[in-house]
């Protein structure tokens, strides 16, 4: 049987899609939602997820008509906009909301290596909606408000999507380097009084970092592909993440620890295509920050997370 990268030629479009990345997250990241929106800041987390959602679409429609691009559903906009919408409590306004993912779509198409972001967008979005706004984020889809028997249901949720898009190893480095760190502190009573190390081990900060290693520290276009840079990237960012818990507290420190992870994983890029020299690198096409892809090694759709 011939197959493609997105599966059998004889399956319909939709079953191929929802053998992608993109198609595994949100077969994921949907039904984690709508069983979250079934308990207390639900309703409201439903409704910041609408407006999120349809923010994105119509930002990624504006970026491709101004482009004169082919219009089509932003898949990757939509995760973009799940995902701020998942985290964002239910106290925030809902053009807070639409800002948040603007600014997200915004560092998408403007901070890129080729056509590929360098920073996860909902995490830029979701830090600029704290150091700008103050906004409160609560993780509800992470099944933060609910008791500890909520964190088996995350985790199921979190592993299909990781074993599926092949980034487990960073999310175990991640996730064993984090607990093993602040369980450290703990033991020792390090960091600040006001956010002890033991509440990041128990719910709901657990639940944010669940969160955040199985649907965003995950995302392909701005984590490495290959076991050795995956396993470098999930340490990274949880010691980057548990220094800065240690150091400030607060509600950014994750934020901030991926984001460095993000940059890291760029700079890595562009150091090894600078090392295979100018030949190496003939036909590169150049992004913002002057750091390409060959070009197909590109995805053509606005969607791209």
């Amino acid at each position: 049987m011939t197959q493609t990268s997105t599966g059998p030629r004889h399956l319909p479009a939709w079953k191929r899609f929802l053998k992608t990345p993109k198609g595994y997250i949100l077969s994921a990241l949907v039904p984690l939602s709508l069983f979250a929106g079934g308990f207390r800041q639900g309703p409201v987390g439903l409704l910041h997820v609408l407006v999120a959602v349809a923010t994105a679409l119509g930002v990624d429609a504006g970026v491709a008509m101004w482009l004169r691009r082919r219009l089509g559903f932003s898949t990757g906009g939509a995760i973009t906009g799940l995902i701020v919408g998942d985290v964002l409590s239910g106290l925030t306004p809902l053009y807070l909301v639409s800002v948040t993912v603007t600014v997200a779509l915004a560092s998408k198409h403007l901070l890129k290596r080729g056509r590929k972001p360098i920073f996860n967008p909902a995490a830029a979005g979701l830090l600029m909606a704290i150091l700008g706004f103050g906004s409160a984020q609560s993780w509800w889809a992470g099944l933060s408000l609910l008791p500890l028997w909520g964190v088996p249901v995350l985790i199921l949720a979190g592993l299909f999507v990781a074993i599926r898009v092949k980034k487990y190893p960073q999310v175990l480095a991640f996730l064993g380097t984090y607990f093993l760190l602040v369980l450290i502190m703990a033991l020792f009573h390090l960091g600040l009084a006001s956010n002890t190390p033991a509440a990041a081990l128990r719910v709901p900060f657990v639940n944010s970092a669940l969160f955040l290693a199985f649907f965003m520290l995950t995302d392909p276009p701005t984590s490495p592909a290959s076991m050795r840079g995956q396993i470098q990237f999930g340490v990274l960012v949880a010691f980057s993440s548990v220094v800065l818990f240690a150091a400030l507290g607060g509600l950014s420190y994750m934020l901030i620890g991926l984001l460095t992870g993000n940059a890291w994983s760029a700079g890595a890029a562009w150091w090894s295509r600078a090392r295979r020299g100018p030949v190496a690198n003939k036909g590169m096409r150049t992004g913002f920050w002057g750091v390409g892809a060959s070009p197909s090694q590109e995805q053509p759709q606005v969607g791209s997370s």
